[in-house]
């Protein structure tokens, strides 16, 4: 399980990549308490070289995440954590 678990990790890293450039990439599965959304879900947190702060969110479990699901290049604007924001996720 564990294994599974790294490689479907380690696949959304090398898309976030593949859309992103070279950033580092932090992916992790979270559990919701919040009525309608679903149990599990998956936040994708990266970073580049110039330390933006960019993240998205994909309403699945890091195993059912799809290539598809990672946001277009040009979306990455509105990807951006504004510096100062604590977003609680990552």
């Amino acid at each position: 399980m564990e294994h599974e678990r790294a490689n479907a990790a380690s696949r959304v890293k090398a898309w976030t990549r593949g859309r992103f450039g070279d950033v580092t990439v932090l992916v992790t599965e979270l559990e919701s308490a919040v009525p309608g959304f679903p149990p599990l879900h998956t936040v994708v947190a990266f970073w580049t070289a110039e330390r933006e702060h960019f993240h998205f969110k994909v309403f699945r479990p890091l195993a059912e995440v799809g290539e598809t699901d990672i946001p277009p290049r040009w979306y990455r604007d509105a990807l951006r954590v504004p510096l100062g924001l604590d977003c609680g996720c990552c």
